[in-house]
């Protein structure tokens, strides 16, 4: 789920940015504790300098993925060792997942498409 404030699609800047890549599979159980601390930490690291945007998806079988936008490493490091971020990674592993993958990859190319929103379904 995301916060009404955050776009589903993050609008990131010119490259070179970073992209943290969060894939995981949920433990079962737990649901509404664990919206409610996903919704928190992605508000939180809303706040963080250099955080750029963030997208995220959950198929029906428990997967998950989930990817951060950020300015540069730093921007992540200092995310990383947020005290209330470091709480919720240990909650993670006690609770809420069965296994998980973190990667954090330099993007250097991206580009993308939208469909203009005056345009007729009948063209």
């Amino acid at each position: 789920m995301t916060p009404n404030n955050i776009s589903p699609i993050a609008s990131t800047p010119a490259t070179p940015y970073y992209s943290v890549i969060f894939t995981s599979i949920r433990a079962a159980g737990d649901d509404a504790n664990y919206s409610a601390m996903a919704d928190c930490m992605l508000l939180m690291a809303a706040e963080q300098d250099g955080f750029l945007g963030a997208e995220s998806v959950r198929d029906s079988c428990g997967v998950g993925i989930t990817v951060s936008y950020w300015r540069d490493l730093e921007s992540i490091e200092r995310w990383h060792g947020v005290e209330e971020h470091r709480q919720a990674q240990s909650l993670g592993r006690l609770r809420w997942y069965d296994c998980f993958s973190v990667r954090i990859c330099k993007v250097e190319r991206d580009y993308n498409f939208c469909r203009p929103a005056d345009r007729s379904a009948d063209s």
